[in-house]
């Protein structure tokens, strides 16, 4: 493990390579505890590095067995080696080879990075700094180079030998029961992208015609007897790649696409060239064992990590800092993918969902960072949903600003000029600079300073004039490390309706005629005013349609305007956000009058905008159920900025809740037993919508009326045909509690006791009741059989779950939550920090909490920090939470 390092890593510190390597020829022995690695390395030096440099390659926790400089065997006082890194002082001037052998031990890798051991497969997960877990190597993302790799292992073992590029060769060895694979991959590529695996895994098998008439063989590698739950994967694949021909004229460039599922992995899926990496969720699935949000999740992650070969391996980024240059344009894309996939209306809203939930939060809190941060200390860190969401929001944003067409062409620019490099922010930029003619030096302020922006607009209208005048400010509150905030360019959609409904032409001689022909103007200072003309009467304004921009739109518009917009907007972002702000409204003057001893007050405008689209939700299932959904405590925590008690806050939203589910509780009825499955269950979109639209309606039936609901779930849970039905039931059944729950819990277990995906459902049900006894609950799931932590994706599922999701009793103010959080950190960090400092991160708003919490929060960091032998990864998490 590489312990904690006080020297921080800086952008502007960044030089390039003393060395390049043009080639790499691994050959692996596969053994479970002593597999050996000899990798032989073509160096020069770099014309852009130091002359003269010694040759310093690092390393983590290797053991060298032997060196040798152009065949010639090094004795030990000709270099230094250390489990962290290799030197040698003295190389030749002109091109080199370097045979390095390591030996490592894939078993006790606990890490899961470099290579390890997942069930019964061998394979590997380089990405950031795992390469050098397996060998010494300029292990930096601006070395690039072309890989073969030679794999040894026994056929009984391991009869499945895959690598990064095309197979080249294959065959058994004589005297013996081991075999090898060879494999090539001809595009250059840095050490983060390397994969290998070997094992004995089950395939389903396809293939895939380019736009140009190649055949490419296409396999996903799974467990035996899964092989069935890939389908959906596979359709998904081929649907990624002929969009990104279609979308951006991006064809695959190798023979062959594999893809593998492992059970044990750190994150959702790797882009190696040529051979993905999933963790196993993101790949199995059936109507039987998956929800439609399962479905929806594999084909984005498919489609993300499909989309990586573009924008990611044949242009990668040139330094770590650089990574929202591969991962948020990447995630952009992946999301315009389902956008087209499924519905746009209701794709944007799930991702503004996701955004406000994790990175308004990161964003507003002492692990805020900017989406290209200046500095880190382990970038493993760095993974964060600033990077990914935000980062894809600002390539968003750039379309906007330019045109989808004038995009379209910077896109085919940063493709033609950029491939088979290492490339940066300003190198992305630039092409959209070139295409459009623009000076997008201030827009490139978004990729440095970190924070949410917050939108401010004032409204007047003079009825004598017919004229309505509209002020936007933009303020950018300070983050840690950064006090001064320059304004930035911030697109704003807007439209502007009658009272009735109409929308109105735009005039203003304070907008370019390009701005209103595209109902789109642009804030660049501080504030701007628009006074706009032949306005008949006070009009309701639609302000960041589509969600233009990553900002908070404050303040939120009067209740009777909202309540227009719900009704008539024919922006579907801004009619899902006026049910919100409605929503989060009622719940904060529920919170305001149980401070104050008062009586609740009820919210009759908002229950009858809910019933308007509760019965007309058959125009749009899947919008009515986004719109028809409350706020979760997360979004009031963020919403209420400071002093947040999840108690208070949780109350409020079930009183609300029942208010709701009283007064729509016939109508809700109704819809549940008109949105009945009438057929066989289909992942579509279609189908999906209908359900989430019953699932809410028995939300609101068991809120208003507990027994019936309770009722209904009972029966759906035993009738159910497939999971999202199943789960939905038994989610309902969970927040009702009694012994039908302690009933459907059991009788879920047994049912998919041998499926381990399936399972964590289980566990993350249990632990996001919002009860006090769910702590215990958790405590006892730990000792479970099932249970392991040393699993990523179960830690994820019950004390990810618990920290993230439920607020209220991870937040009881006896510290219980704190302790248990505490507990598992400590001891999951010696093995796995990535997950344990992943764990951690659950405590990035922990300043926004009330007097009482934060001092518990505090302590149990300052205790963390003081540990011995803490790793790097949750050392940074912490000591930058308290910062």
């Amino acid at each position: 493990m590489r312990h904690p390092s006080n020297v921080p890593v800086r952008l502007t510190d960044y030089r390039p390579a003393d060395f390049l390597i043009d080639s790499v020829a691994l050959d692996f022995r596969l053994d479970r505890t002593a597999t050996r690695v000899v990798a032989t390395l073509t160096l020069r030096r770099n014309p852009k590095g130091v002359p003269g440099a010694a040759l310093v390659l690092d390393g983590d926790e290797l053991t060298l067995v032997s060196l040798k400089l152009d065949g010639r065997a090094l004795g030990p006082q000709e270099y230094e080696a250390t489990p962290d890194r290799l030197t040698l002082s003295a190389v030749p001037d002109g091109p080199f080879t370097l045979e390095i052998e390591t030996r490592v031990d894939p078993t006790a890798n606990t890490q899961l990075s470099g290579l390890y051991r997942s069930g019964s497969a061998y394979c590997t997960q380089c990405e950031a700094e795992g390469f050098r877990r397996i060998t010494y190597f300029l292990d930096r993302p601006d070395v690039l180079s072309v890989y073969t790799t030679r794999i040894e292992a026994d056929e009984r073992e391991a009869p499945v030998l895959l690598a990064n590029g095309n197979p080249v060769e294959a065959g058994k060895i004589a005297g013996g029961s081991r075999h090898y694979a060879v494999w090539r991959d001809p595009f250059p590529k840095p050490s983060y992208l390397f994969a290998l695996v070997g094992g004995d895994l089950g395939v389903v098998r396809d293939s895939f015609t380019t736009m140009s008439g190649r055949e490419v063989a296409l396999a996903i590698y799974v467990e035996h007897g899964k092989e069935a739950r890939a389908e959906y994967a596979m359709d998904a694949l081929k649907r990624s790649m002929r969009w990104d021909e279609e979308k951006f004229g991006r064809e695959y460039d190798l023979d062959v696409f594999n893809i593998v599922a492992v059970s044990d992995f750190n994150m959702g899926a790797m882009e190696n060239k040529g051979l993905n990496v999933f963790n196993d969720k993101y790949v199995l699935a059936s109507p039987e064992t998956a929800t439609d949000g399962d479905y929806a999740g594999i084909e984005a992650v498919i489609a993300h990590e499909y989309f990586h070969n573009w924008t990611g391996n044949r242009i990668t980024c040139r330094d770590w800092f650089q990574l929202c240059l591969k991962e948020g344009l990447t995630v952009f894309r992946d999301h315009e993918f389902s956008a087209d996939m499924r519905s746009r209306p209701v794709q944007r809203i799930s991702e503004v969902r996701g955004l406000r939930l994790v990175q308004f939060p990161e964003d507003a809190g002492p692990l805020a960072h900017p989406v290209r941060p200046s500095v880190y200390h382990e970038i493993n860190n760095f993974y964060t949903s600033t990077v990914y969401e935000k980062g894809s929001e600002l390539v968003r944003m750039l379309r906007t600003l330019i045109g989808a067409e004038t995009f379209r062409r910077g896109m085919d620019i940063y493709f033609e000029r950029f491939d088979g490099t290492a490339a940066t922010v300003e190198d992305f930029l630039s092409c959209f600079a070139e295409a459009s003619g623009r000076d997008l030096s201030q827009f490139a302020l978004w990729y440095s300073q970190a924070g949410t922006p917050v939108l401010s607009s004032e409204g007047a209208y003079d009825p004598d004039a017919k004229t309505f005048t509209l002020t936007l400010k933009q303020e950018t509150r300070p983050t840690p490390g950064q006090t001064d905030k320059k304004p930035v360019v911030i697109p704003v959609a807007l439209a502007l309706f009658s009272e009735n409904g109409q929308k109105l032409d735009l005039a203003s001689r304070d907008a370019r005629p390009e701005e209103l022909s595209r109902g789109l103007v642009e804030l660049t200072g501080a504030e701007r005013r628009l006074t706009f003309e032949n306005v008949p009467s006070r009009p309701i304004v639609s302000l960041l349609r589509g969600f233009s921009a990553p900002v908070r739109l404050e303040p939120a518009p009067a209740s009777a305007d909202l309540e227009r917009q719900l009704a008539f907007d024919d922006d579907p972002f801004n009619r899902w956000q006026a049910a919100q702000s409605l929503a989060l409204r009622a719940i904060f003057a529920r919170v305001d009058a149980a401070r104050q001893g008062a009586a609740a007050p009820e919210a009759p405008g908002y229950v009858a905008a809910l019933r308007t689209l509760l019965v007309g939700a058959d125009a749009d299932p899947a919008f009515a159920a986004q719109a028809l959904s409350l706020p979760s405590v997360i979004d009031l925590a963020r919403e209420a900025g400071s002093d947040v008690d999840p108690d208070v806050h949780h109350a409020a939203r079930m009183g609300l809740r029942a208010e709701i589910g009283g007064a729509l509780r016939a109508d809700a009825e109704a819809a549940y037993a008109r949105f009945a499955d009438k057929g066989p269950y289909r992942p579509d979109a279609a189908g999906a919508g209908r359900r989430a639209l019953r699932a809410v309606a028995l939300d609101l039936v068991a809120a208003g009326d507990p027994q019936k609901g309770g009722a209904l779930a009972q029966e759906l849970f035993r009738n159910a045909g497939n999971m999202t039905d199943r789960l939905s039931a038994l989610t309902t059944l969970a927040l009702l509690g009694g012994d039908a729950r302690e009933a459907a819990f059991e009788s879920f277990y047994k049912q998919f006791a041998d499926d381990p995906l399936v399972l964590d459902k289980w566990f993350s049900l249990q632990a996001t009741i919002p009860e006090p006894a769910t702590t215990q609950r958790v405590i006892k799931l730990m000792s479970h059989p099932d249970f392991s932590l040393t699993n990523p994706n179960r830690l994820r599922a019950l004390i990810g779950a618990f920290a993230n999701a439920n607020l209220t009793c991870f937040h009881a103010l006896d510290g219980s939550g704190y302790d248990l959080l505490t507990r598992v950190v400590l001891d999951v960090d010696p093995r796995n920090p990535q997950v344990a400092a992943r764990l951690l991160s659950s405590l990035r708003a922990w300043r926004t909490l009330e007097a009482r919490r934060r001092a518990l929060v505090e302590a149990k960091l300052r205790d963390i920090v003081a540990r011995e032998g803490l790793s790097a990864d949750t050392r940074d998490i912490a000591t930058r939470a308290l910062a």
